[in-house]
């Protein structure tokens, strides 16, 4: 958590009943969003620490002493600690993002261990909201950083290397075909009892998994390695591999997935099933949508692992593959103040790559966002800002048809260019290609949703948060939404309370209109000054933002009621 660092002080000695004191209104809050086991994660390592056994913290301890792992339990092929820890430092953030900000004393889990770190809240705050937009410090963004600090510091290197040599990269001759991909080797799996059947089945899987992870374009996936003496071919960078055990009537395959050039095991499970035919063929693919899923989302494993890769003298395939995990890493809490340097980033990547859809996509995306969010950073006029990204949107289409970041964002822009209908189609056709990807699955739901098909868009949103390590700002505020329209105002606060996004306005949009209805009438006018005093020509054309986003009239006479109750002045 960086960003808490302007508010707090470190101070190696504050008083362990001060301490216990601020877990204790943690742990009692609503808006501390944890399961029981987090809970008492977190009070065990808190305790252990404030009683000088910091020392004693380790996943294997946790494990055991939290979980009720056996005695046997490998924290390197077991990873139940590390993601417990963060989902308690999401929840975490959450809570100091809400009802803790003003908490005297700041409890954090840092990366890279489990050891809690204490804090006490410096004098000097910022103002709370209302408060013009220009008087927050702008250099300073705490979700994104706090949700993936490694993954930031090596994006904000790499940036930092373009600009020191910018004569070099950004303007020098353009490279053919596209940056090289993260490479995954899927091995045979490995069968232990020798049998011919375990032999079948574990084929069986491995062609299953093959074709899956294939369906992620942003990855290369192997069924062999390249021979040692063959330089044509990059050695791949992951490897998965595993075991297959029959008994009599089922089947257990042990896989994991290993970073050859640290030679960690990253990532381990187990999936067993009947053997069956009928079954069998359900269960492999149920197997091989997990694994697939786990590891080539955006945000899952494989992405999460270039967060520890050295950028330094970074070539140019990695310059260019690192923007596309600036935008990922921008798009979990749509900063605004970051989408000028990303949105660059991208234009020298294909510029750089010409023939990298993945890249044109993305920056369709971000110029998605310059047009929904009415940001023009050159003057450019929204329909000039709109149909560049459709343009585009075309470039990453002609170059990959099957690029699922390309075809997200021409369904975001037919969308917004009012070919509603157009747009939807796309998306159930997309989702046809890649139903693991859950990225689209998320833009999908919400492009269904707010087209009025709230019954068939909110579930694909709630699933997509299940599935998705990321869960980007857009989640919650599209599940508020979706609570709003089926009349749970109470549902619809508790999911606004958890986006972190508070630089967006339309989040405090959404906020106006939510806490109304909810009977929050101070929150609700809270959200409404805001607006005013940091959005001034948003507020002017209301009518116009809410019809660019909802499809349906009834659904935005609904709104806009909301928010005149909020106070809001909106001509009929």
């Amino acid at each position: 958590m960086n960003k808490p660092e302007s508010f707090f002080t470190a101070e190696p000695a504050l008083p362990a009943e001060s301490c216990r004191a601020q877990l204790a209104l943690i742990l009692g809050s609503a808006d501390f969003d944890a399961t029981g086991r987090e809970h008492r994660f977190l009070s065990y390592v808190v305790e252990e620490a404030l009683s000088g056994r910091g020392d004693r913290i380790k996943a294997y301890t946790i494990a055991v002493e939290v979980f009720g792992r056996g005695q046997s339990f490998d924290p390197q092929t077991d990873p139940i600690v590390r993601i417990e820890a963060g989902h308690l430092r999401r929840a975490l953030e959450r809570y100091y993002l809400t009802s803790g900000q003003r908490d005297p004393i700041l409890i954090t889990i840092p990366k890279g261990g489990y050891v809690p770190a204490f804090a006490r809240r410096a004098e000097t705050q910022l103002a709370p909201l209302p408060a013009p937009l220009v008087a927050q410090p702008v250099t300073e963004h705490p979700p994104l950083w706090r949700t993936r600090p490694r993954l930031l510091t090596a994006v904000l290197m790499v940036l930092l290397a373009i600009v020191a040599s910018v004569s070099v990269w950004w303007w020098g001759p353009a490279q053919h075909g596209e940056p090289e991909k993260p490479r995954v080797l899927v091995q045979a799996f490995d069968n232990p009892g020798g049998t011919q059947a375990a032999g079948v089945v574990a084929s069986g899987l491995k062609e299953e998994i093959v074709e899956q992870l294939s369906k992620f374009r942003d990855l290369l996936v192997m069924e062999s390695a390249p021979k040692p003496d063959d330089d044509s071919l990059t050695p791949p960078r992951f490897v998965i591999a595993g075991s297959i055990t029959l008994s009599d009537e089922a089947f257990q395959l042990r896989v994991r997935l290993i970073n050859r050039g640290s030679g960690s095991v990253i990532w381990a499970n187990s999936y067993d099933g009947p053997l069956k035919v009928s079954a069998f063929r359900d269960a492999q693919k149920e197997i091989a949508r997990s694994v697939s899923q786990n590891l080539a989302q955006v945000y899952g494993v494989i992405f999460q692992a270039d967060e520890d890769l050295n950028v330094s003298n970074a070539p140019d395939d990695w310059v260019a593959y690192s923007c596309t995990l600036s935008f990922y890493a921008y798009r979990l809490e749509m900063d605004p103040e970051r989408r000028p340097a990303v949105r660059t980033c991208l234009e020298k990547a294909a510029d750089r790559f010409p023939n990298y859809a993945t890249a044109w996509g993305l920056l369709s995306l971000a110029y998605m966002d310059d047009y929904r969010f009415g940001f023009s950073p050159d003057g450019t006029s929204p329909a000039s800002m709109l149909e560049r990204a459709l343009d585009a949107t075309r470039r990453a289409a002609a170059l990959d048809p099957l690029n699922m970041p390309a075809r997200q964002a021409k369904m975001l822009a037919l969308y917004f260019d009012g070919q509603i209908d157009a747009a939807l189609q796309l998306g159930e056709e997309s989702l046809k290609l890649n139903p693991n990807d859950t990225e689209f699955l998320s833009e999908y739901g919400e492009r269904l949703a707010v087209s009025g098909k709230w019954k068939e868009g909110c579930p694909m949103i709630a699933a997509s948060r299940q599935l998705n390590p990321g869960a980007s700002a857009n989640y919650e505020a599209d599940l508020a939404l979706c609570s709003y329209f089926d009349g749970d105002y109470a549902q619809a606060a508790t999911w606004l309370k958890k986006t972190p996004s508070p630089m967006n306005p339309i989040y405090h949009l959404i906020g106006a209109a939510i806490y109304r209805e909810a009977g929050n009438v101070a929150e609700a006018h809270r959200e409404s000054e805001w607006l005013q005093q940091n959005q001034p020509e948003l507020v002017k054309n209301l009518r116009g933002q809410v019809s660019m986003r909802l499809a349906r009239p009834q659904d935005v006479e609904t709104f806009l009621g909301s928010l005149r109750k909020a106070g809001l002045v909106i001509p009929d």
